[in-house]
């Protein structure tokens, strides 16, 4: 029934995207699921287990927190760099991340394969000084660790499998919104 209920939600909030976008796709990351689904015209297309922050949810500069709210990609960045690239600071790097599949933390926080990086939408949540989603680098990202995907572990991204943000990386464009919520 819960899940009924969920997706009931989530077509609801695709309902809204309609009204702010000219797109045909828009993103929901729903973080008590740990999962990113693809909307298309209303339905959801594709849904993908992630990894929200671990630290919980907030827009707090320097918190690690993943923001809520309505965003858009705006920027997308590593549209031909081979799977598992690891990524600093927006710049391809050329080495391939060895992909940890056990649920290890390590110390490490590689950015791998590509990044959509999120503006938020909604002055003064996710938006503005100290709690801007784009001044914060949050992106949704690759990652070296797989095996944490599912449950929270990030430090404020979203973080998936590596061929999963390759395959959303290419479906979604520039101004894609993204709806992130709790």
């Amino acid at each position: 029934m819960e899940k009924i209920y969920k997706i009931g939600y989530l077509l609801l909030l695709s309902a809204f995207f309609t009204d702010i976008s000219s797109q045909d796709i828009e993103i929901i990351v729903d973080i008590s699921d740990q999962r990113l689904y693809l909307i298309e015209n209303n339905d959801i297309i594709e849904s993908f287990p992630v990894s929200t922050s671990k630290y919980g949810e907030g827009s707090i500069e320097n918190s690690f927190m993943t923001p809520l709210g309505l965003h858009e990609i705006k920027e997308k960045i590593g549209k031909n760099a081979p799977l598992n690239t690891v990524f600093i600071s927006r710049i391809e790097t050329r080495k391939q991340a060895q992909i940890i599949e056990s649920p290890l933390d390590t110390e490490d926080d590689f950015v791998t394969s590509r990044i959509l990086w999120l503006d938020g939408l909604e002055e003064g949540a996710n938006k503005g000084p100290g709690i801007d989603s784009y001044d914060r680098y949050i992106y949704i990202h690759g990652t070296h660790e797989e095996g944490l995907i599912g449950q929270k572990a990030s430090h404020g991204c979203i973080r998936m499998f590596n061929e999963d943000v390759i395959n959303i990386y290419n479906k979604v464009i520039k101004g894609t919104k993204v709806y992130i919520r709790a």
